[in-house]
């Protein structure tokens, strides 16, 4: 856009200032006058007694219609090219380059479903707003929209994608997209429409560049409340079909204003299995508990349903529960069987398999529990196989041998890779072990959760004699009478570690005899059970790790699986690590909901994806806290707040642009044409005098 005027002090300025040579056609009607001046006229008179009744006109009458008339005809010249020449009135902040690329981008995450004051979706308005930047620019000016697509669009394109926008789970941040539009070049002008929400929106993004104009337009949603599901969580990892399964939903209410009867109906499958009412207040969380079964071992595509209005983009929370396939137990203990032995074969969800000196290690490498019980001597590779499964998820329970200073050499080498802190063997070789009471399990514990109804303390406990003492830095399970502990639980890695102080034997632990010496070994079995797949995961995470048997796959050549929901089936990245497959959610895939995992037309499984639950939380900056945050010394940053009375483009005009006054030059143009016509048709007229009587 050229201006002849770039200076805020003129009056006007003129956008095509080369118009004015229309000026010289000014000198048609002054040559028309003069030759009107020039004209004789004849006036015919049928009687002669009419010309008694005729008013003189004087020559300066004559003169000044034609004079007025002349003006009229030159007034129309004058403010048509006027009209050509784009006359506006300076902004108060003139731009110095306007045109090139402009950026505007379009906020489509989940959160712009919100309504606002007025009923009209954030994301309605944002696209209404950003339509009318057009209006704002020349016709060469090209548009960027980093939300739909990369190309330079012109102004009528741009208007057309703006229309197929809409809400989408994956919806890039409002920083990857102002990344977007800095690295493309000639953006001079970036417009941001979004809602600003304080836990997503990086100010830092939007100062990295500070060569180009930035314009940040708040929309505000409406105040409400907004419940919504933040998780859902199993009491116990290991689910049994036909068994009840403890769940804890926690809900959060993400908006301003408490709900104190909230409706929440839990489904599995399509049977609804739990119905409760609730009271969540604003920016609070509440846990309700539910128990429910599994009918068969298939998995079940599960929902919670939040009734809340008027938000209602996340009112549905996916998730899938599949009954457990059996936990896979590595005993590493001399040949001859034992109470360890006993407990997991007894029970077909447990597959037990005990190794003593051929160990299989790639069956070490897939248990879930690994139990060394009284092994004299731990070789380096098992003790690097070991490690390697713990850092990986597996449970590693040790029961120590009696002590001796080969049995301390590996051990102590064993516990310093794990990262357990210090521990220290007590028995000497050869002394008589003193048997020592173990003190009663704490209800409270959450590893015996569901173990006990009640607590007795008269109960006739266990003896044991400890050979290990530690430190304090892992979970106490049971202790001794005298507070040392008796078993407890480290973490390492992925996975944790459990330890006891006593060998088995009896010698030294009467607890393979005793009552507790089931419901703990069944928890440490079960406790180290670790689903491949959660529960449900979220549309903008990223990757999805698995771990599926594809059958009939040649290993060499990796298999290809697509992700299917309803009539969308894509293919989405995939790569295979170490028997895992990571999938990488595609763009196409927005809505949340279920989507099968399909090779060769079989479904390996079912994802369950939901939205951001950072997209619910509905707390906005504001165009004052913007201001505030952006400050004085990020002058490129301006913050729109876009009004009732005029939009977001015509502010930007108003400040940027200037007022245009081509509307004005056209109505002076139009009058000046009627006013020409009103004073060839009225002015000079002659008034006609009534006829005197005449007698008879």
């Amino acid at each position: 856009m050229l201006h002849s005027q770039t200076c805020s002090k003129h009056l006007m300025a003129l956008t095509y200032p080369w118009f004015l040579l229309g000026l010289l056609a000014i000198a048609i009607p002054i040559v028309i006058h003069f030759f009107e001046l020039r004209r004789p006229q004849r006036i015919l008179f049928t009687n002669v007694g009419f010309i008694r009744e005729i008013k003189l006109v004087t020559a300066r009458q004559r003169k000044l219609k034609h004079l007025l008339i002349l003006l009229a005809r030159v007034g129309v010249v004058v403010f048509l090219v006027l009209l050509f020449c784009q006359p506006f009135i300076p902004a108060p902040e003139q731009q110095q380059q306007a045109g090139g690329v402009i950026a505007a981008i379009v906020d489509t995450s989940p959160s712009m479903a919100v309504e606002s004051e007025n009923g009209q979706q954030l994301l309605d308005q944002a696209i209404e707003q950003a339509e009318e930047l057009p209006t704002v620019y020349p016709a060469s000016a090209r548009y960027l929209l980093p939300t739909a697509t990369n190309s330079l669009l012109p102004a009528g394109a741009f208007q057309t994608v703006l229309q197929q926008v809409s809400i989408s789970g994956q919806a890039r941040s409002v920083a990857s997209l102002l990344d977007r539009a800095q690295r493309t070049p000639d953006v001079r002008q970036t417009f941001v429409f979004s809602d600003f929400q304080k836990n997503t929106f990086n100010l830092r993004a939007v100062g990295a560049d500070t060569l180009s104009q930035v314009y940040l337009v708040p929309l505000r949603g409406k105040q409400t409340a907004n419940v919504y599901v933040d998780s859902v969580l199993l009491d116990d990892a290991f689910v049994r079909a036909g068994s009840d399964i403890g769940l804890r939903v926690r809900l959060r209410n993400g908006g301003t204003q408490a709900v104190t009867d909230c409706q929440v109906k839990v489904f599995v499958g399509n049977r609804q299995v739990a119905a409760l009412r609730t009271t969540v207040n604003a920016h609070e969380s509440s846990t309700i508990a539910v128990r429910v079964q599994l009918q068969n071992s298939a998995l079940a595509q599960c929902r919670v349903e939040v009734e809340d209005v008027p938000v209602t983009f996340d009112n549905t929370y996916y998730f899938t529960l599949q009954a457990a396939a059996q936990i896979g137990i590595l005993r590493v203990a001399p040949p001859k069987a034992t109470a360890v032995d006993r407990v997991y074969r007894n029970e077909s969800m447990f597959a037990l398999a005990s190794n003593s000196q051929n160990i299989d290690y790639s069956r070490l490498n897939a248990a879930n529990l690994i139990v060394v019980e009284e092994v004299a001597q731990i070789s380096p590779a098992l003790r690097e196989n070991m490690v390697r499964a713990v850092n990986q998820g597996a449970t590693l329970v040790v029961v120590p041998p009696a002590a001796g200073p080969d049995a301390q050499t590996t051990y102590n080498q064993l516990f310093r890779t794990l990262g357990i802190g210090t521990v220290q063997w007590q028995a000497a070789a050869g002394t008589t072990p003193v048997l020592q009471d173990v003190a009663t399990p704490a209800l409270q514990n959450p590893f015996f959760q569901d173990v006990f109804s009640a607590s007795n303390q008269r109960a006739v406990m266990p003896k044991a004699a400890p050979v290990l003492r530690w430190s304090r830095s892992g979970t106490d399970v049971l202790k001794m009478r005298n507070g040392d502990g008796y078993l407890a639980g480290f973490p390492s890695g992925k996975g944790k570690v459990y330890l006891f102080a006593a060998p088995f034997s009896p010698a030294y632990s009467t607890f393979t005899q005793h009552a507790l010496f089931v419901p703990v070994m069944y928890r440490l079995a079960m406790l180290s059970y670790r689903s491949e797949q959660r529960l449900a995961y979220r549309l903008n995470q990223g990757t999805v790790a698995l771990a599926i048997p594809v059958q009939g796959a040649d290993q060499r050549d990796e298999p290809v699986v697509s992700l299917r929901k309803d009539s969308l089936t894509v293919i989405p990245a995939q790569r295979w690590e170490a028997g895992r497959l990571r999938l990488t959610l595609p763009a196409t895939v927005q809505e949340p909901g279920f989507y099968q995992v399909v090779y060769n037309n079989k479904i390996l499984t079912t994802l369950a994806l939901n939205l951001d639950k950072a997209e619910s939380e509905l707390t906005y900056y504001s165009a004052a806290e913007l201001r505030q945050l952006i400050g004085p010394k990020r002058p490129n940053i301006q913050v729109y707040e876009p009004g009732t009375d005029r939009s977001v483009a015509a502010h930007y005009k108003a400040q940027r642009v200037g007022t245009p006054l081509w509307r004005y030059c056209l109505l002076l143009a139009l009058g000046c044409l009627l006013a020409e016509v009103l004073l060839l048709r009225f002015m000079g007229r002659r008034q006609p005098q009534p006829a005197a009587a005449v007698a008879a």
